[in-house]
């Protein structure tokens, strides 16, 4: 049976967070140090409060006068001015916080990210607190798979252990994570089903569909009693 990554599998598990209190520099400092763009605000049980990023701290550096004294207003203004000027966490940090489960598929969690518009998700337990932390990067590691293992993954778990095909009726080629499926099978329902679950294998890219069918019985299904067809 295919098996998808799932977050808890890509995710960093080693976060460090900062709290509601700790000032500005502090978390400059955190963010430098690590070599990481953003930083969880936790309350004292670990769950989530909200993220400080570089771009919250740079609202800082956008409200400082220019060379000729003049203090554009930064990004957001009015809304964001406080933002600016916050001394700590409490003040800088972005919410709500979008988070995501370990167990949840990496497809899960890039399409949540996708609809929240996010850059990184917060990864919580069942207690709701923060186990993780998940990345676009991170998310895109399943791209890096050998087109040698797609192909094996298609074949014995989709083909063979799925669809209860043989060797000779279905062919796979896989280039880049680019998939091909070429061959003959009996229902236009097993071709359908063949290429909806080649694209759900982790790595592939698309897929291009070449099987050819003996019966169209998915046709066949459209023609109920009482049709106009």
């Amino acid at each position: 049976m295919t098996r998808h990554s799932t977050v808890g599998e890509v995710m960093t598990r080693d976060v460090v967070t900062v709290r509601p209190d700790t000032p500005f520099k502090e978390i400059t400092s955190v963010l430098s140090a690590r070599g990481i763009s953003a930083v969880p605000v936790a309350d004292a049980r670990g769950a989530p409060m909200g993220l400080v990023s570089e771009a919250d701290l740079l609202r800082r550096q956008a409200e400082q006068p220019d060379k000729y004294g003049e203090q554009p207003a930064p990004p957001g203004w009015p809304h964001e001015r406080s933002k600016a000027r916050a001394e700590n966490a409490a003040g800088l940090m972005t919410t709500p916080v979008v988070t995501a489960r370990p167990d949840w598929p990496v497809a899960r969690a890039a399409r949540t990210m996708d609809h929240h518009r996010v850059r990184r998700l917060l990864v919580v337990d069942e207690t709701d607190r923060i186990v993780g932390i998940v990345s676009r990067s991170d998310l895109l590691r399943v791209f890096l798979r050998p087109d040698e293992e797609i192909r094996e993954e298609i074949r014995d778990d989709v083909l063979k252990g799925v669809l209860r095909l043989g060797g000779m009726e279905v062919q796979v080629q896989v280039h880049d994570g680019v998939v091909t499926l070429r061959g003959e099978v009996e229902n236009r329902s097993t071709a359908q089903i063949a290429e909806r679950l080649a694209r759900g294998v982790d790595g592939v890219v698309t897929v291009r569909p070449m099987i050819d069918y003996t019966v169209d019985d998915v046709a066949a299904q459209d023609v109920r009693p009482g049709s106009s067809r």
